[in-house]
């Protein structure tokens, strides 16, 4: 056996030094290499240390059961497992039929068994690849469409086009373009902008720049992000957030590569190249009127799709395990995940995608009472489990907790556009801003959940103006409104009240009435 040939890597955890002898010697002849361990504590440190493609481990071990130690490392960074045992038992049977066990072998254990195992460890030596985390500037995974986005990044980084990044929220859409920014080799630097963040009315000065007195406040020239951006990238996230009259400029900017600056009449040659985003989609947002049609085939020249996690089950792990090493090197720990958490967070459903994961390991890690981070009660986690406008709370929850989850669903609900947020949820942006800020203290969200901080202030909604050609409605009479700004009803008088019945006359005498008589007669001419 060469030094140059991949070679198995092979973990035998028993106290029988004959055993030891005979596998170590077996193990050579098929190209593997076996490590020793006599004891469950000399096992942990190993497992801890390296990473085996074959684990051999007996069950009756000077200080405990050998299935202890499969509860207590990380399966997913080994390769198979095998029991080995003298002594057989119903117990032991049943819970190897519960653990990720290949194998339950019976000594004495014959050779043609032994090299079985061993030929398949050194294949997986062969044919295994070990996750590269930080291959494209933070991108983590190696799940088939992660390399398959991988290769289009590569493909389109040196080309001076125009990329359109789609994929749902918490995906990763920032660190694509990031990538493919570091990728290009350009000498500018990358210039991440959120759409959804910035006021409208502000919106042009911030993108195009605005000259001095070009209106109140205005106190000095300002570069916009288009020439901060100069010889580098420009990434616009939440295209669909930018206002239509913006759209219209922003597609003269990127047809002709020049820029006026607000309340200027120069034109400025730029050279920046624009990957936009959306987690919308583009083609939907195009039929809804939020994105231009012109404007989205000129960003369009090359799409990135970015897979949702629960596209890419096998990459959690890696995930999980690297968010959990940045904690361990931020507060000085070596913490690890127990088999039944790994197991839990490959089970759930991530619509929050990697962020809702990185949110959860972090609260793993804050409420685990040791060096092992055992799985936590449901809510935990999130309580929102999908975008259908609810959020669910549990018994036993805070009520910073239940403010906090309202706020980030709401958020979510409208794309995380806080002025919008805002009036869902009656208060300012401001505020908004402000609790977004302590939630990055304590560690719960990421710098991608504040954005700007030019929405603090709120404005009043633009003044209604009518379509041309629409006639005006007249002027309403000056009169103090109603307080609920309902229109007063038009009076009607009363209607007329019944008189109450009259006493009928009393009769009158007949004499009376004869006497009337011959008077009438005798008044006739």
């Amino acid at each position: 056996m060469t030094s140059a040939e991949v070679t198995g890597n092979i973990l035998v955890v028993d106290d029988n030094t004959e055993f030891q002898t005979l596998a170590a010697q077996l193990a050579r002849l098929s190209h593997c290499v076996a490590r020793r361990a006599e004891t469950l504590s000399e096992a942990r440190k190993l497992t801890a240390s390296e990473q085996f493609d074959l684990i051999m481990i007996d069950l009756n071990l000077p200080d405990g059961n050998g299935l202890d130690l499969l509860h207590e490392i990380d399966l997913t960074a080994h390769g198979q497992i095998a029991v080995v045992t003298g002594y057989p038992s119903v117990e032991s049977a049943v819970r190897a039929v519960r653990s990720p066990v290949i194998d339950y072998l019976l000594k004495p254990v014959g050779t043609e068994a032994l090299r079985g195992l061993f030929e398949r460890a050194h294949l997986r030596a062969q044919t295994y690849r070990p996750p590269q985390p930080n291959e494209f500037g933070g991108l983590i995974g190696q799940a088939l469409p992660m390399r398959d986005l991988y290769e289009r990044m590569r493909k389109v980084a040196p080309l001076d086009v125009s990329v359109l990044v789609h994929g749902e929220s918490g995906t990763g859409k920032e660190l694509v373009a990031k990538a493919v920014h570091d990728l290009s080799g350009r000498p500018g630097r990358f210039l991440p902008v959120n759409c959804g963040a910035i006021a409208p009315e502000l919106m042009s000065s911030h993108l195009f720049g605005h000259e001095r007195g070009s209106f109140t406040g205005a106190l000095q020239l300002h570069a916009g992000y288009f020439e901060q951006a100069e010889g580098g990238t420009l990434f616009l996230d939440e295209i669909t957030e930018m206002p239509a009259s913006l759209q219209v400029y922003l597609l003269r900017v990127l047809e002709n590569n020049t820029l006026t600056r607000v309340g200027g009449s120069r034109e400025i040659p730029i050279n920046v190249r624009v990957i936009a985003a959306t987690n919308r989609n583009p083609q939907q947002s195009v039929a809804d009127g939020m994105l231009r049609a012109d404007l989205y085939y000129r960003l369009v020249g090359f799409p990135l799709t970015v897979p949702a996690l629960c596209e890419r089950r096998e990459d959690i792990p890696v995930l999980a395990r690297h968010f959990l090493n940045r904690l361990n090197e931020r507060y000085q720990t070596r913490r690890t995940f127990s088999p039944d958490a790994l197991r839990q967070l490959m089970s759930r459903p991530w619509p929050g995608n990697v962020r809702e994961l990185r949110h959860a390991v972090q609260r793993l890690y804050i409420l685990a009472s040791g060096d092992i981070l055992e799985p936590r009660p449901e809510q935990l986690f999130k309580s929102v489990e999908s975008n259908d406008g609810f959020v669910r709370f549990q018994v036993g929850m805070t009520f910073d907790d239940i403010e906090r989850e309202m706020l980030l669903k709401t958020l979510d609900y409208h794309d995380n556009n806080k002025r919008q947020a805002a009036r869902t949820l009656g208060i300012t942006t401001k505020t908004i801003y402000n609790r977004l800020l302590r939630y990055r203290e304590l560690g719960l969200i990421d710098n991608s959940r504040i954005g700007s901080p030019e929405d603090e202030d709120d404005h009043e909604p633009a003044a209604h103006v009518e379509p041309p050609g629409q006639p005006s409605p007249p002027p309403a009479p000056n009169r103090p409104q109603n307080p609920d700004d309902q229109p007063r009803p038009t009076e009607v008088p009363p209607p007329p009240q019944p008189q109450p019945p009259q006493p009928p006359r009393a009769p009158v005498p007949r004499a009376r009435a004869d006497t009337i008589h011959r008077r009438a007669m005798r008044a006739r001419p």
